[in-house]
């Protein structure tokens, strides 16, 4: 037993039902959330997310993906939210442009690469590679089939390799 609840566990209708219905996947819910929103409060986020769960826990059909695909869709559909509500605190000036520091400028910046792909791609990547969900979860979250999942990841793991590819 995975601690997965079984397919056919629907949310509870109690509050305290909920809450443990729900805690196995908080963790998931959070790091997907950090991902998807850098800059946001990762727990607002989350927060956000069980409130919308639990006011549509009707809507739950086990037959469409696991209660962990559902509750990670509606993380990274309240993390894409938040990440548009945030605003560039301050612009830089011309006198506050870093200083060019090659021994800096060659180190691998993975974040950076993975925030250059396409916003589909970024999600794909997230959550096969960093919310750790299987292809047929990362399908349910991205609401399209595992093929697309897999020839999405394709195109980001390619557009990885040469945006990362270091020249000696």
């Amino acid at each position: 037993m995975t601690g997965e609840p079984t397919a056919s566990t629907a949310p509870p209708s109690d509050g305290a039902g909920f809450v443990e219905w729900v805690r196995p996947h908080l963790s998931s819910m959070a790091r997907l959330a950090a991902r998807l929103a850098v800059g946001a409060d990762r727990d607002d986020i989350v927060q956000e997310s069980l409130t919308r769960a639990w006011l549509k826990r009707h809507q739950y059909d086990a037959s469409r993906g696991t209660a962990s695909a559902w509750l990670l869709a509606i993380t990274a559909d309240q993390a894409r939210k938040a990440a548009k509500r945030l605003r560039p605190v301050a612009e830089l000036d011309e006198h506050d442009t870093p200083e060019a520091r090659p021994d800096v400028e060659a180190r691998v910046d993975v974040d950076h690469a993975v925030g250059t792909l396409s916003t589909r791609q970024r999600l794909a990547v997230d959550c096969y590679y960093f919310a750790d969900l299987s292809i047929a979860d990362t399908a349910a979250v991205m609401g399209c089939s595992e093929g697309t999942v897999k020839s999405t990841l394709s195109d980001a793991r390619a557009r990885l390799r040469s945006l990362l590819e270091v020249s000696e």
